[in-house]
């Protein structure tokens, strides 16, 4: 058996009685959708026309939320369908990150994550899902795909398909006759704020809004070269002098041609949205911007640390050994807080542990963060007892699992397919040099309080340069490569000239790293002090940026 969907847009009427039966069946509550119909409306009056299409989850055969989910909550079943069991969930919203489709929700009433199951329970006992039996038009096709005489097979076999963002490379089983660009494509479209049901998109949607005020500002010779970044000869200005009103660049049969009348095309449609689901706004906020930056200083000031130690480059004190135990120990404390804190079901925190689905990246990063504390207690505990071997043997592996704690979350961003711009490899140098320069942040601001040694000062200040200097040659790479996606290039915009463009180039180049480079240059103990104190506010701020910004950009 493999179960899927078609949505035939030639018969869909836009009614909602497949959300509303979908909401009956299910008990769902108000605000919230596992099936959900979209409006989009172009051209303008009188020449205008609505395009309907239904949303849900696409029981992708490469589900990213089943891979991402840490206690097995989402599973495949034997048919095919992607299901989910309510009691395993601990409200890490990790699946709805992961989802490209925007498919799942946090249930206001069990605060766990739910999403269209297909009606397993209707299907394991030969009935159709309930939007399916109850659509009066026969838009909603189901049945199983693999099955030659089946309507659904059949259908595969003779219309032309499309399915959402297949390049996400998740082989999803919903399919569209008649997709239209515009509604299957969230970036396509613009938010409309004056119709009925506009108060619930807030946030949703803005690319195609910042497209068409370029454009309607745009000079046409302008915005043909900005559009295809050359001009090939064959267009053709028709009607007065060049610069006068009536001027008319006509395209030509060039490639910068064909680009030209589709964007004229696009513009000229008008595409818009009209009615849209819910807003679910931003899943994760402040406190997992709190714990990617408490967690940076706890596995660097380790790091740090470990480097003094097993290099010889300067001698490290007894009190300096210990001052890094209790800043890794107290940060790794503050970082299990947040991490609980953000769940929504945070007595299930323990989930994570003891029934572990061992492909995400939270079930991962969990265990390394506990090995890492149970190390570093052990380290301290035969440091202190005089223990050698064992002293030496926690040592390296503390530190080990002090650079997998450090990394480990830009392994769990790329689980979460829907945000293209997590998608970036540079993430985990990221991560890397935010631990190293947040772990040297923290001995140079101790250092202001202790006598530390000179020796201990110039090896803070030389990994100080190293760190910052590597840390906005990363910087500058996530933001200049090249993204294929436009979720990622738009999120670019929006982090560089955009809502985040003063956090970024202030707080965080300026401040976080220009600023704390030129203090470390001029030298003095307490210049340095201050330098880690601005580069600890300007990795905070860089994360609060990294995290939020992709989750700005609408999914569906």
């Amino acid at each position: 058996m493999n179960y899927g969907f078609i949505i035939d847009n030639r018969k869909c009427i836009g009614c909602h009685a497949c959300t509303v039966a979908c909401k009956a069946e299910h008990d769902v509550p108000i605000g919230v959708n596992r099936t959900w119909v979209k409006y989009i409306e172009k051209g303008e009056v009188p020449n205008t026309r609505r395009l309907f299409s239904v949303m849900r989850c696409n029981h992708c055969e490469d589900a990213p939320c089943v891979d991402i989910c840490p206690t097995t909550a989402l599973f495949h079943r034997e048919d095919g369908i992607v299901d989910f069991d309510g009691r395993r969930c601990i409200g890490c919203k990790s699946c709805m990150q992961a989802c490209p489709y925007d498919a799942l929700y946090i249930d206001p009433e069990t605060e766990t994550a739910a999403k269209c199951n297909y009606c397993a329970h209707r299907v394991d006992i030969s009935l159709e899902p309930a939007c399916v039996n109850v659509c009066p038009v026969h838009a909603i096709v189901s049945g199983d795909m693999d099955n030659p005489q089946s309507e659904i097979s059949q259908l595969l076999a003779r219309e032309q398909v499309t399915a959402r963002k297949a390049e996400k490379g998740t082989r999803p089983r919903l399919f569209y006759i008649n997709g239209d660009e515009a509604s299957l494509n969230p970036i396509a479209t613009e938010r409309s704020g004056s119709y009925m049901w506009s108060s619930q998109l807030s946030g949703v949607g803005h690319f195609a809004k910042y497209a068409e005020a370029r454009v309607a500002e745009a000079d046409p010779a302008e915005l043909l070269s900005q559009l295809t970044g050359k001009n090939d000869g064959r267009e053709n200005w028709v009607g007065g002098e060049e610069g006068e009103p009536d001027k008319v660049l006509v395209p030509g049969d060039g490639d910068s041609g064909k680009m030209l009348r589709k964007a004229m095309e696009v513009v000229k449609e008008k595409a818009r949205r009209v009615y849209d689901s819910p807003d679910k706004g931003v899943l994760w906020g402040t406190d997992v911007t709190a714990y990617i930056w408490t967690k940076a200083i706890s596995s660097g000031a380790f790091l740090v640390l470990f480097l003094a130690l097993v290099s010889g480059l300067t001698a490290v004190s007894e009190r300096t050994q210990w001052a890094g135990v209790a800043v890794g120990l107290i940060f790794l404390g503050l970082t299990t807080i947040f991490l609980v804190k953000d769940l929504d079901q945070p007595l299930r925190f323990a989930y994570v542990l003891l029934r572990p689905q061992w492909k995400s990246w939270l079930v991962r990063g969990g265990y390394a963060i506990t090995l890492y504390g149970g190390f570093l207690v052990l380290w301290a505990a035969a440091k202190w007892l005089e223990w050698r071997t064992i002293e030496t043997v926690a040592l390296w592996s503390a530190a080990i699992l002090a650079v997998v704690t450090a990394v480990y979350t830009a392994f769990l961003f790329a689980q979460a397919k829907g945000r293209d711009f997590w998608q970036s490899p540079a993430l985990v140098l990221h991560m890397l040099a935010h631990a190293v320069v947040a772990g040297t942040s923290a001995f140079a601001i101790l250092s202001a309080f202790f006598e530390s040694g000179e020796d201990w000062v110039s090896f803070l200040r030389a990994v100080f340069y190293v760190g910052i200097i590597f840390n906005l040659f990363d910087l500058f790479s996530e933001i200049v490569t090249t993204h294929s996606g436009e979720d990622a290039k738009k999120t670019v915009q929006i982090i560089t000239s955009g809502r985040f463009r003063t956090g970024f180039w202030i707080g965080v180049v300026l401040i976080g790293n220009i600023l704390p480079l030129a203090l470390v240059w001029l030298g003095g103990q307490w210049l340095l002090s201050v330098a880690g104190a601005l580069s600890l506010i300007g990795i905070y701020v860089n994360e609060h940026i990294w995290v939020r910004a992709p989750q700005l950009i609408p999914l569906s």
